[in-house]
């Protein structure tokens, strides 16, 4: 069939559209009533048109085959392994170890484990002995290293800058980088992707001849067709960068939901959160999608918690097929007109942070924590003041809703006085303060 559907009907252009609306409204204003601006300052109109310009985005995967990633946190490596084994038998498709202690027994935790699962290892030190170790056992392992993710969140170094890069230029090992931190820490998008692709860039500048995937560790918000945008801003970001350095790999994407939306009180609205959040990670085109626990907050790693959050991604993927289609986000005018927008605000900014000496001298010098702050203190003065809404926390809160007696984890930001070379960009909850004056209130 070669005629287009609705060919009977005249074309109307957005002249036209606007119009319409104008005399709809009677009289009262399109900019103040229907206009309005987002935090990172992209004036939302109510409608988009073919006849705007519109930049198409390029997806290189064929579908959106993302992967469901099951965190682990190792303390004991036999014990690891069989519940990565059991997740893996219940629908994880991916294993991201986190490991805090270089002698755990990597022959115990990757035992059994099926060649074609894809392992992430994630050192939370460096150690050449132990990365020579785990890619002798096992070559296809991708290990998530990040001094500079390690310097913004810790405060300090693994050892120290020369060290640290001295290190990554010895051992040939796979990159990351972890962005969460700043949106959970309440960074706006385009501060996000800004400081991520920063952040790449100074492994371009300092890292001789990276020839493996780098992979990028997402936080989600709540902001749905934004966070959609973000993705697909961050993939448009990176592959215009990396071409600048003749890096002909794609990134590969890891989305989490964000920790700063997530409640204490009614928490199990954290499972209707997280849903959005990762339908919006699996639109923009992560290639892994590693759900967040509805009680992560205040519980200990347990089955029931982590059987729920696998399950919710399980749902997306074989039953409302999120995996089948090839980029449904492509040709939405709106999509593209953020992912543009978003992407454009982020390399103006990028440009300055360059200027400014780089990401890591910017990072020093206080200036991105200084940003993060200031975008932090407007949304948190959103929250406090109502007019941004978390169900069940600071809107219709369950008065005979009580936590104090099942919290197994500090659900607020921990106060460790010690000395670091920066501050650290410190992650908090929109919640915290109402949270910890209700708690102090149970009987």
């Amino acid at each position: 069939m070669t005629n287009k559907l609705f060919n009977e009907f005249e074309a109307v252009t957005s002249k036209q559209w606007k119009q319409q609306i104008q005399y709809e409204l009677k009289g009262a204003d399109y900019n103040e009533t229907l206009v309005w601006e987002s935090p990172e300052g992209i004036k939302v109109k109510p409608f988009y048109h073919t006849d705007e310009t519109i930049v198409p985005y390029e997806q290189n995967s064929a579908k959106n085959a993302f992967k469901i990633v099951q965190n682990i946190f190792v303390h004991d490596a036999e014990k690891s392994n069989k519940r990565a084994l059991e997740t893996l038998n219940r629908g994880a498709e991916s294993i991201r170890f986190t490991i805090e202690n270089e002698s755990i027994n990597i022959e115990s935790l990757l035992h059994s484990i099926p060649l074609d699962i894809t392992i992430y290892i994630k050192p939370l030190f460096l150690n050449s002995d132990f990365i020579k170790k785990v890619q002798t056992i096992r070559s296809s392992v991708i290990l998530e290293i990040d001094p500079i993710g390690q310097l913004a969140k810790d405060g300090n170094w693994f050892t120290n800058l020369e060290t640290d890069f001295k290190f990554l230029n010895e051992v040939k090992s796979s990159l990351s980088i972890n962005s969460e931190t700043y949106q959970n820490a309440g960074a706006n998008i385009v501060q996000q992707l800004t400081y991520t692709i920063a952040h790449v860039n100074e492994y371009f500048n300092r890292i001789q001849n990276i020839n493996s995937t780098i992979t990028i560790n997402v936080a989600i918000g709540s902001n749905y067709f934004f966070e959609i945008a973000k993705l697909r801003a961050l993939r448009l970001l990176f592959n215009t960068l990396a071409k600048e350095y003749n890096h002909t790999f794609d990134c590969h994407i890891i989305a989490t939901p964000t920790k700063r939306n997530k409640t204490l009180y009614d928490y199990n609205v954290n499972m209707l959160r997280t849903t959005t959040e990762c339908m919006s990670a699996i639109l923009g085109g992560a290639d892994g999608v590693a759900n967040l626990a509805y009680d992560a907050i205040y519980h200990k790693d347990n089955e029931f918690g982590d059987r729920i959050s696998r399950n919710q991604l399980l749902v997306l993927k074989h039953e409302s097929y999120f995996d089948k289609v090839n980029n449904p986000s492509d040709g939405s005018y709106y999509i593209e007109e953020l992912t543009q927008q978003l992407a454009d605000k982020a390399l103006s900014l990028f440009k300055d942070i360059e200027n400014g000496g780089g990401f890591i001298t910017q990072l020093i010098e206080g200036t991105i924590q200084r940003k993060i702050k200031e975008s932090a203190d407007k949304e948190q003065e959103l929250f406090d003041s109502g007019k941004e809404i978390l169900l069940g926390t600071n809107k219709y809160p369950n008065k005979n809703d009580f936590m104090k007696n099942d919290l197994e984890l500090f659900p607020f930001v921990k106060q460790n006085p010690r000395k670091t070379l920066i501050t650290p960009i410190i992650e908090r909850r929109l919640a915290e303060k109402l949270e910890q004056e209700r708690l102090a209130t149970e009987q």
